[in-house]
C-alpha cells in the first residue's frame, strides 16, 4: 500500500464511495416503489419492473444481498481512508480522516442518493434490479447464510419471513387513494368510484325515502279523489294501500292504468287487477345485495320493512344508482358553501352526502340525517340561533320547528 500512488488511492475511495450510493439510494428506490404502479408495468412487460418485482417478492433476501454490499463497500472505505490518513499525517491524522469520511459518506452516499431514491424511485430502482439480479445469484451462499441467521432472530419474536405477504389495501385506504386523485380524473368520477366503495359498507336504511315522505294511493279514499292523484302524480310507481302503508297491497305502474280511466267502469277494482306483487326489503339489507336482488327479480321499487314487518321507508332502483352516480342523476343536494367558506345545509341532509360533498368525517353508524345527529347529540330539538360544537365541527342552528331541525350552518375551520 505505501508504493501505491495518492492519485490511485483517492480515485479508489471515490469509487467505493459511489458504490456506497448506488446501495443506499438502491435501497430506498426499490423499498419505496408504488405496488399498484409497479403491477402495472409488470402487466406491461416492462423488463426493469418484472426483475424489480421478483426482487421484491424476497425483501429479506434483497435486503441482506444490498446490505452485505453496502457495509462491505464502506468497511473498505474506511480502511483505505485510514491507510491514506497515516500516509498524509500519520496516527494523529486518523481522527480527522474519520471525521471526513463519515461527512462524505453522509452527503454523498446516504442523504443525497436516498433522497433522489424517495423522489424519483423508478430512475434508480429499475437500473438496479438488472444488477442485483445477477449479483443476488452470485452471492446467494453469502446472502442465504445472512437470511438464515436473521430469520432465525426473527422467529424468536414471532415473525416468520418467509410467509410474509405484501399487505392490501383496506377499504378506507382505497377510499383516500381516490379522494386524493382530484387532479387525474373529474369530479364526478371520484364521487362514482367512492359511491361504488360505500356500497359495501351503506345499509337500504341509510338511503330510503321515510316512511313519512312515502307518497302512496289509498283505496279507501274516494274515487274521484283516487282518479285525481292518479292524474296528477309526479310518480310513475304507486304503493297501494288500505288506509295505512302497513297495509300496502301491490304497487301500481301508472302507465298500466292511465288509459283505463276514462273508460266506462272504471272503478277500484280496475286498479287492484292490474297490481304488482309488493317487494319487501329488510332494513339491514346492503345496498350492493340489494342491487343483484332488483336485477333477479327484475323490480325497480320495494319497501323497507323492520324487524317486525312494519314499513319504514321505500327504496328505489334510481335510488340505488343514486349512490354510484351521484350527481348524474340526482337531484342538487341541499349543502352550499358561501363566500366565507361556511356551509349551509339542510336538517334532512344524510350524514354520508354531507361527509361525501364536505370531505368530512361525522360519524355513519348512528343517525342517517344531519337533523338526527344533532338531536341525538343535544337529546332535544334545539331553537333556531343555538350553536354547539358537533363532533369537532361548529355550528348553528338557523331553523327549527317542533318537530325537526331545518336548516344548519357550518362554520369555517379555524
Amino acid at each position: 500500500m505505501n508504493n501505491i500512488p495518492f492519485s490511485i488511492l483517492f480515485s479508489i475511495l471515490a469509487v467505493l464511495l459511489l458504490l456506497s450510493a448506488f446501495f443506499s439510494g438502491s435501497e430506498t428506490a426499490l423499498m419505496t416503489l408504488n405496488r399498484y404502479r409497479l403491477q402495472h408495468l409488470v402487466k406491461q412487460k416492462h423488463k426493469g419492473a418484472i426483475k424489480a418485482f421478483k426482487l421484491l417478492q424476497r425483501p429479506d433476501r434483497l435486503m441482506g444481498l444490498i446490505l452485505l454490499g453496502n457495509n462491505f463497500v464502506n468497511i473498505m472505505a474506511s480502511s483505505l481512508a485510514t491507510i491514506i490518513a497515516i500516509r498524509l499525517g500519520g496516527e494523529q491524522a486518523i481522527l480527522a480522516s474519520t471525521a471526513l469520511l463519515t461527512l462524505a459518506v453522509l452527503i454523498f452516499s446516504e442523504v443525497t442518493p436516498k433522497t433522489l431514491a424517495a423522489i424519483k424511485p423508478e430512475i434508480l430502482a429499475y437500473p438496479a434490479a438488472w444488477i442485483y439480479t445477477p449479483l443476488l445469484k452470485l452471492l446467494y451462499p453469502f446472502v442465504w447464510t445472512v437470511n438464515l441467521i436473521s430469520n432465525l432472530l426473527l422467529r424468536i419474536i414471532g415473525i416468520n419471513a418467509a410467509k410474509h405477504k405484501q399487505s392490501t389495501l383496506n377499504k378506507d385506504e382505497l377510499k383516500s387513494i381516490v379522494s386524493d386523485t382530484k387532479d387525474l380524473m373529474p369530479a364526478r368520477y371520484q364521487n362514482m368510484l367512492l359511491g361504488i366503495l360505500d356500497l359495501e359498507s351503506a345499509s337500504i336504511e341509510d338511503i330510503m325515502t321515510p316512511r313519512n315522505e312515502i307518497i302512496g294511493l289509498d283505496l279507501e279514499s274516494p274515487l274521484k279523489s283516487v282518479i285525481k292523484q292518479l292524474q296528477t302524480s309526479p310518480h310513475t310507481i304507486l304503493p297501494v294501500y288500505k288506509k295505512s302503508i302497513d297495509r300496502v297491497i301491490g304497487f301500481l305502474h301508472l302507465r298500466s292504468i292511465l288509459s283505463l280511466i276514462n273508460q266506462s267502469g272504471f272503478d277500484k277494482q280496475s286498479i287492484t287487477d292490474n297490481l304488482d306483487k309488493p317487494f319487501f326489503i329488510p332494513e339491514s339489507t346492503p345496498l350492493h345485495k340489494q342491487i343483484q336482488n332488483f336485477k333477479a327479480e327484475k323490480l325497480r321499487v320495494g319497501l323497507v320493512i323492520d324487524e317486525y314487518g312494519d314499513v319504514q321507508g321505500l327504496v328505489t332502483l334510481d335510488d340505488l344508482l343514486q349512490v354510484i352516480v351521484g350527481e348524474l342523476i340526482a337531484e342538487d343536494v341541499d349543502v352550499n358553501i358561501e363566500k366565507d367558506g361556511s356551509y349551509i345545509v339542510d336538517g334532512s341532509v344524510t350524514v354520508r352526502d354531507l361527509n361525501r360533498i364536505t370531505q368530512w368525517a361525522l360519524p355513519i353508524e348512528g343517525p342517517k340525517t344531519l337533523n338526527g345527529l344533532i338531536i341525538e347529540y343535544m337529546e332535544t330539538i334545539p331553537k333556531a340561533g343555538t350553536s354547539l360544537k358537533l363532533h369537532g365541527y361548529r355550528l348553528e342552528i338557523i331553523k327549527s320547528d317542533e318537530n325537526a331541525i331545518k336548516v344548519v350552518k357550518f362554520y369555517p375551520e379555524k
